[in-house]
């Protein structure tokens, strides 16, 4: 399968030098999705992209938010006729080591989940984030029925199927909530969910992106989910 990897980047130049030759070594591109960085780190892809044919960067003025960054990167894996694309963070807390297992998955699934929540899988971040997480999660599962052990997990590879019957140019939510609504999308349609195991580390470069306002949309999101499960709507 032809698999772009979708890259959103904001300040992680540290990473990004670094991740790069990681994901080079594996059987996929990579389009990195900038929200003008002024750390640098788009002009650091951009040195990869004048070299490396299988590096892409669409450059963002300011920053417009995660889920807007994963649609510009399904779109670009749509037009550029790619089998599906993987969704991952660029801090190395979804390391690429666990990309060939999700590879291999999706030979029977439409969406891999990189998951933290089932057998072999590990959080190793402090206390208050593994308990926001799994609360976060629990509260998803519960009232929108999710069958995923992982539902806000953002290390995922959708098959092109799947990005082609989402409505991404509907999609409300912005930051991370993204996640939560797109596992909506996935699950009312029927298409098959598999999840592989990974140690969640803990980023050791840069700062968190995670702010007070992403958990009260997260809340928001799932609230207004649940609505329309009630009301039996799929969009």
């Amino acid at each position: 399968m032809n698999i772009l990897v979708v890259l959103p980047t904001y300040n992680e130049a540290e990473n990004i030098a670094l991740l790069l030759p990681e994901l080079l070594t594996l059987p996929v591109d990579v389009c990195v999705v900038d929200d003008g960085s002024p750390d640098g780190t788009g002009c650091i892809a951009d040195e990869w992209a004048a070299r490396e044919p299988r590096v892409r960067v669409i450059h963002r003025k300011g920053k417009l938010g995660l889920g807007t960054a994963y649609i510009a990167g399904f779109k670009a894996a749509l037009a550029g006729g790619y089998d599906a694309a993987l969704t991952m963070d660029a801090d190395f807390s979804h390391h690429p080591r666990y990309i060939p297992s999700i590879l291999r998955e999706i030979a029977d699934a439409d969406l891999v989940i990189g998951s933290r929540y089932v057998a072999g899988g590990e959080v190793r971040y402090p206390w208050h984030r593994r308990m926001l997480s799994r609360t976060s999660n629990f509260v998803a599962r519960l009232l929108l029925g999710y069958t995923a052990h992982d539902c806000t997990a953002g290390f995922r590879l959708y098959r092109s199927a799947v990005l082609r019957a989402m409505p991404l140019d509907r999609i409300f939510s912005n930051g991370y909530s993204f996640l939560t609504e797109t596992m909506w999308h996935v699950q009312r349609r029927g298409f098959r969910i598999a999840e592989v195991p990974i140690i969640f580390e803990d980023r050791v470069r840069g700062q968190s992106k995670i702010s007070s306002r992403e958990i009260y949309r997260g809340m928001t999101t799932v609230w207004r989910l649940f609505l329309r499960r009630l009301r039996g709507r799929i969009d």
